[in-house]
């Protein structure tokens, strides 16, 4: 039991990690999209952030993993399933990350662009250099709030079939016909979600800049 438990927490500890590793960056460039003043470009970002917020995520899992074959009938192999909750989830992530990402840039003040330009700063030095950093000050709690949300839909991977840690745990359970594999799972949730929110915390402790 424990050995199968290991790979699914193997699992979903892999499909946290590339979630984050792929969605943060992503919903960066979707952010400035969305605020960009090319309509066309603004509202194609406002629809794809509407879209995913607006569906569930069970419901992308299964759209990406069946489209292939229904819209060009590529056969479709067990590999692809890992594939498709990556992609599924990245894209879904990215959506919330960016909302994230625009609430922090639209709050700094005005005025520091404007300092900045007067300056000589290029509007990318103003970025990196100014903005950037108080961003993610700002925006540190809600992204703790969403990555600890994404611990628990590392979950939803069962709606296509990948055995992580809840799905092994359910059928071990079942097998065995035991509570002790649930317990388990729900120990290795909260424990996974402490080791993040402290890992957040310890972030947020260092850019504070009130001590």
């Amino acid at each position: 039991m424990l050995q199968q438990l290991g790979m699914g927490m193997l699992t979903s500890v892999l499909i946290f990690t590339l979630t984050l590793l792929g969605a943060l960056p992503l919903a960066l460039p979707i952010a400035f999209g969305r605020m960009s003043r090319f309509k066309p470009l603004s509202m194609l970002m406002r629809v794809y952030i509407s879209v995913m917020r607006g569906t569930p995520l069970m419901l992308q899992l299964l759209v990406v993993y069946f489209a292939p074959w229904f819209v060009f009938k590529i056969p479709l192999s067990n590999g692809y399933r890992f594939y498709a909750v990556i992609i599924a989830f990245v894209l879904n992530y990215a959506a919330y990350f960016a909302e994230i990402y625009r609430a922090g840039i639209e709050s700094i003040p005005k005025g520091q662009y404007e300092a900045a330009e007067v300056l000589g700063y290029s509007k990318r030095q103003t970025f990196s250099r100014i903005i950037f950093p108080q961003m993610v000050k700002r925006i540190l709690p809600p992204t703790t709030n969403e990555i600890i949300t994404l611990v628990k839909d590392t979950s939803l991977a069962f709606a296509i079939g990948v055995l992580e840690m809840f799905t092994l745990s359910k059928q071990i359970a079942s097998a065995e016909k035991s509570m002790v594999p649930y317990a388990a799972a729900a120990v290795f949730y909260y424990i996974f979600n402490a080791v993040v929110a402290w890992a957040m915390e310890r972030i947020e402790h260092k850019l504070s800049y009130y001590r």
